[in-house]
């Protein structure tokens, strides 16, 4: 059974290493997710030495500014110190789980942080969940049906227009205020994950059904569906157990691409649903200029990106027998 070109092109574009044996596949992806954090946690530190102002001014506050004061604060904080001691201090504490001291808060930033992570990853992954399953059941039920075809691409086309927090006023309007089913706001229960998860993931759904739609379309046509057809298979189990699965190797490599961003819309689907989580505390952060948290922000949305392309990539060996066959083949 053969794929497409379109798959075959998306794996070996997303899978430089698919030559390599399974382990060493692994030791790649791990070396490269290692390169995007400290290029991440690279260009964080050179935005916080390029922003405009001084950071002594925000540690100050309104206290009386000194000489001495201003001295104490440096030597404190270690500000100094040459800047590629700065920057090497900083790599040593990160790599170690050390983001230092809120400005603001004055309390670790890994406790500020962490106490807020779990609200957003859980609001991420609901609103992956309601994307996959959308790209799923839309484009099986409307991949070669040309009236239903047509209808999802209308649909599609909405949803990928509309930006996520005006999807989520409309929601709200409609379901919290006007019918009540859903809470307005909080975080009790997963009656109050449904909107926001609806808000942030409809619209990522919408562009994954149109490339998973295509290879679906396109995977019907290969031989093996006729061989398939042949066995008195349903038209419903073809699509679902055997086209689904040749045509979803280009739908999972843009879904790896894209998750990055259900980060950035979390933030401020956070504060629309007046949610807590990490899009409340990065807003504050911004305002306050409290560069530790906003670092630590930075770096942990890059962390997540390089977990999900990795699981991503390891996911091409079950989708694809013939990865295995040549990890264990040319891996030996």
């Amino acid at each position: 059974m053969t794929l497409d070109i379109t798959a075959r092109k998306a794996v070996e574009t997303a899978d430089p290493g698919r030559r390599a044996g399974i382990g060493g596949r692994i030791v790649l992806r791990v070396l490269a997710g290692l390169g995007v954090l400290w290029g991440a946690a690279t260009l964080a530190f050179l935005g916080v030495r390029l922003a405009p102002g001084d950071i002594v001014d925000v540690l100050i506050g309104e206290q009386p500014r000194t000489p001495e004061i201003e001295a104490a604060i440096r030597a404190e904080w270690g500000l100094d110190s040459p800047a590629v001691v700065q920057y090497g201090r900083y790599l040593w504490n990160i790599a170690h789980g050390d983001f230092g001291r809120s400005y603001v808060l004055q309390r670790p930033v890994s406790e500020v942080v962490g106490s807020q992570a779990g609200p957003t990853l859980a609001l991420t992954g609901a609103a992956l969940l309601v994307a996959l399953v959308f790209a799923v059941v839309v484009a099986t039920t409307t991949a070669r049906r040309r009236r239903a075809r047509s209808i999802a691409n209308t649909v599609e086309l909405a949803l990928v227009s509309t930006p996520s927090f005006w999807l989520g006023i409309v929601l709200l309007s409609v379901f919290s205020f006007q019918l009540k089913i859903f809470p307005v706001a909080a975080n009790k229960g997963l009656s109050a994950l449904v909107l926001p998860a609806l808000a942030l993931g409809l619209s990522l759904g919408a562009v994954i059904s149109q490339v998973l739609r295509d290879g679906l379309e396109r995977a019907l046509d290969e031989p093996f569906a006729v061989t398939v057809r042949s066995w008195s298979v349903s038209e419903n189990e073809l699509r679902l157990r055997h086209g689904l699965r040749h045509a979803s190797l280009p739908a999972v490599t843009l879904t790896g691409w894209l998750v990055g961003g259900l980060l950035g819309g979390a933030v401020i689907i956070e504060e629309v649903f007046g949610r807590p989580g990490l899009g409340r505390v990065t807003v504050e952060a911004v305002l306050a200029q409290d560069l530790p948290v906003v670092l630590a922000v930075a770096i942990l949305s890059a962390l997540v990106y390089v977990v999900i392309s990795t699981l991503v990539d390891l996911l091409y060996l079950v989708l694809d027998p013939r990865l295995r066959r040549d990890s264990r083949g040319e891996g030996t």
